[in-house]
């Protein structure tokens, strides 16, 4: 029964997302209908919980909008889930970062991950050819 319930779930679950984590710094792009109209909005924050797994795993991303805290569950592998943009990658050593709830200002820094990716999503670079690489000019010795 348990195999079956997975081959049903896997046609619905996303392939395109980025490897991401507790402590990381995400941007979630969320369709919204309002009217007859529907527009994508992004929400960024960190990451503060991840749970479940399969087509309902969750996670909750905290920000803080002008001083309030804000948290929003969101289902990954939602059709309303647009994308999911990684910002920047966070150290930490906990898999729930509850204790954020009760700091503010520079007490909810987070430490970045040393070797982490860049920023934002990758592009598909071409590799460039001999006529667009310009050498450098050799400056003259004294």
């Amino acid at each position: 029964m348990n195999q079956i319930i997975k081959e049903v779930e896997a046609q619905y679950l996303k392939k395109n997302l980025p490897a991401f984590d507790v402590g990381d710094t995400v941007k979630v792009f969320v369709k919204i209908k309002e009217g007859g109209k529907e527009r994508t909005q992004g929400y960024e924050g960190v990451i503060i919980k991840r749970r479940g797994s399969g087509i309902g795993e969750t996670i909750t991303v905290r920000r803080v909008f002008q001083g309030i805290g804000i948290e929003r569950v969101f289902l990954i592998h939602s059709p309303r889930v647009e994308k999911i943009t990684l910002q920047k990658q966070g150290h930490v050593k906990r898999a729930k970062l509850y204790y954020l709830r009760e700091r503010t200002g520079k007490g909810t820094r987070i430490k970045e991950r040393i070797g982490a990716r860049k920023t934002g999503e990758i592009e598909n670079l071409q590799p460039e050819t001999e006529a667009q690489v310009q050498e450098a000019p050799v400056p003259a010795e004294h």
